[in-house]
């Protein structure tokens, strides 16, 4: 959905999206940001917010938007959308167009997922016998 390739910076990623991506990636992003003691940088193509570690990514494609947290499993109750995949203890929230997620549940998801990552370390630098389904 970005105008050329890898965006060089996180503003330019928002800016660059074009069609139905661009509000829910602004409204998803703004929220994000709102929440202390995070780097916002571009990895993988795509937004991704550290502290202590990954915490959360977005992205988006051409029918979705990826708004996923490394550890959101352990999140599922707070946005049953969650669904499990990947590595780690992933889980997303698969966006389509018209479809939105609570900014203030936005809020206190990533407030969790930031303290889990407190709490637990760099949920990418856990061994691999040590980690949870």
């Amino acid at each position: 959905m970005l105008k050329g390739s890898v965006a060089a910076n996180p503003d330019a990623y928002a800016t660059g999206l074009e069609g139905w991506t661009h509000a829910p990636v602004a409204a998803l992003r703004e929220a994000v940001r709102s929440v202390d003691g995070l780097t916002e940088v571009i990895k993988w193509g795509h937004l991704v917010y550290l502290s202590n570690g990954p915490v959360l990514l977005i992205r988006a494609e051409e029918a979705r938007i990826v708004f996923g947290y490394w550890r959101g499993q352990r999140l599922r109750e707070m946005e049953p959308r969650l669904k499990p995949g990947g590595q780690y203890e992933m889980a997303s929230v698969i966006l389509k167009e018209g479809e939105t997620i609570d900014p203030e549940t936005v809020v206190a998801l990533t407030r969790a997922a930031v303290a889990l990552n407190a709490d637990l370390g760099d949920p990418t630098k856990i061994p691999k016998k040590e980690k949870t389904r």
